[in-house]
């Protein structure tokens, strides 16, 4: 085979069109997933720009080849019909990954939902493409609205100092006695002049930032920290 061969073979696919439509839908794959990976690549989701990419534009390609390849019409469903079955066996793999017996769902729904996007632009579904990413977005949005309104247990992380172990543990543990709750994850460690204790507590964004105060106030406790949320989606 001559490269003029290879040339020629090219020429005709571009003519007839089909790689140009192709090349479009999976150029929209990649857009729209990466659309949703933005979003959850700048909130710190465990699913980011470029798996969300990934898995939107494969489930595309899967679907144009699943298309291109049949051999009869009722053949043409047969590979896009596998994407789901991977996508779950990802999706397990996620919550498996994270920590906690429900946490991972979210992600896990996510490439779901990011993996069916792929599909509609795939079989050339552009609008519908488009739709669903703006559903999901909006969905993303209304996760905020949660947190926002107090409807959503927040896992958020502290670090205390104090002078022994017992002495700060003790007075963690009776100012969350206060909001019926418990030290989650604890770790100490000594710096040769304190102690260290960080922990997780759960509870809505009025309840973590009322404990902040409280921690604060402590005349026993030295200096107190926010390390911030622990993502458990």
């Amino acid at each position: 085979m001559t490269w003029q061969h290879l040339i020629d073979l090219l020429r005709g696919e571009m003519a007839g069109g089909i790689v140009g439509i192709s090349l479009a839908r999976l150029a929209l794959a990649a857009i729209l997933g990466g659309v949703i990976g933005l979003e959850r690549e700048l909130n710190h989701r465990p699913t980011g720009l470029r798996t969300d990419m990934f898995i939107c534009f494969g489930a595309a390609l899967f679907t144009v080849l699943s298309a291109a390849l049949a051999g009869v019409p009722s053949d043409a469903a047969r590979i896009a019909a596998k994407i789901v079955p991977g996508i779950v066996f990802i999706g397990a793999g996620s919550i498996l990954h994270t920590r906690g017996l429900t946490s991972g769902i979210t992600p896990a729904a996510t490439l779901f939902v990011v993996a069916s996007i792929g599909m509609a632009a795939g079989g050339g579904l552009y609008m519908t493409a488009v739709f669903a990413t703006g559903v999901v977005l909006a969905l993303f949005g209304l996760g905020h609205s949660e947190e926002k309104f107090n409807l959503k247990v927040l896992l958020s992380s502290y670090e205390v100092t104090g002078a022994s172990f017992e002495e700060i543990s003790n007075e963690v543990s009776r100012i969350l006695e206060d909001h019926l709750r418990l030290m989650q994850n604890g770790n100490s460690a000594s710096t040769g002049q304190h102690i260290r204790l960080q922990f997780d507590v759960g509870g809505c964004d009025r309840e973590q930032k009322e404990l902040l105060r409280q921690l604060k106030s402590s005349t026993v406790l030295g200096k107190v920290t926010s390390l911030g949320r622990v993502e458990r989606e």
